[in-house]
């Protein structure tokens, strides 16, 4: 099923959470474990703008729909940002401006180069690039969404489950833009499958890598991701990108859980 781009920009809402009662947490807060998971979660939401901002210097600029679905997608993820940083300042966590403003600068010049490499890669590769682009994108949201999905599970707090799964629905839309755009753009094209898995084989790494410390994305991805039925949902993940055209045996996900010692 083609993936509709006007209806997904016309019924783009901000993530609400006025409805639910989310005082709650003032007597009844999440435990550190799960802040430390939610602090790391609204930092990549917060940090999607660069993101952004790397690719809009690339090839992707050019295709009308990628254009449209990330000026939409970027405002999604800075609103789930938004709520996530509202649960934070519940437990008397403050997520400021200037604060992801200095996170951003300790990246340093690899940050600031960013757009200048991602603009001469895409134009190096050419218009394949978009395919590359949107695999890349399609498992970051499929980690995305199984860790919202996961978070609700793990945390039976009634506030912050709905509000996450809300997240989560989200984040499955935009898998559905990616994964159908990847399979587009990927198929019959023995070029474009070759380019992104070796992209994904040699350079992908998990959601949030390049925001935060190894240690944090270590207890992340085994908070989430540790035992049976965390494994289970990486898996889910390695199984829908085996399915995309050319990828067949890649298991990135599960790779990366394995690289960091996190037990199934």
């Amino acid at each position: 099923m083609a993936f509709d781009i006007d209806r997904f920009a016309r019924d783009s809402v901000r993530v609400g959470w006025e409805d639910l009662d989310l005082e709650v947490f003032r007597t009844d807060p999440l435990p550190p474990e799960s802040l430390r998971t939610l602090r790391y979660m609204c930092d990549v939401e917060y940090h999607t703008v660069c993101y952004l901002r790397d690719m809009l210097v690339t090839r992707s600029r050019r295709e009308t729909e990628v254009n449209a679905f990330m000026t939409m997608w970027n405002r999604e993820e800075f609103w789930h940002g938004e709520a996530l940083a509202h649960v934070l300042s519940l437990h008397g966590i403050t997520v400021s401006y200037d604060e992801l403003k200095a996170k951003r600068v300790k990246l340093g010049w690899k940050d600031r180069l960013a757009p200048l490499k991602q603009s001469v890669l895409s134009n190096l590769v050419g218009k394949d690039f978009v395919a590359v682009h949107m695999i890349w994108g399609a498992v970051n949201e499929w980690s995305a969404s199984a860790a919202y999905k996961r978070l609700a599970v793990l945390e039976g707090h009634p506030g912050l489950a709905v509000l996450v799964r809300r997240i989560a629905a989200q984040e499955a839309r935009h898998v559905a833009f990616y994964a159908t755009q990847a399979r587009t753009r990927l198929t019959d094209n023995a070029r474009a499958q070759k380019l992104a898995r070796l992209a994904l084989s040699t350079a992908w790494r998990p959601v949030g890598s390049g925001i935060a410390s190894d240690d944090e994305v270590t207890h992340v991805m085994g908070h989430l991701f540790g035992g049976a039925a965390g494994r289970k949902e990486i898996d889910a993940i390695d199984r829908h990108i085996s399915k995309l055209p050319g990828m067949d045996g890649l298991t990135i996900v599960g790779d990366a859980l394995d690289a960091r010692g996190i037990a199934a």
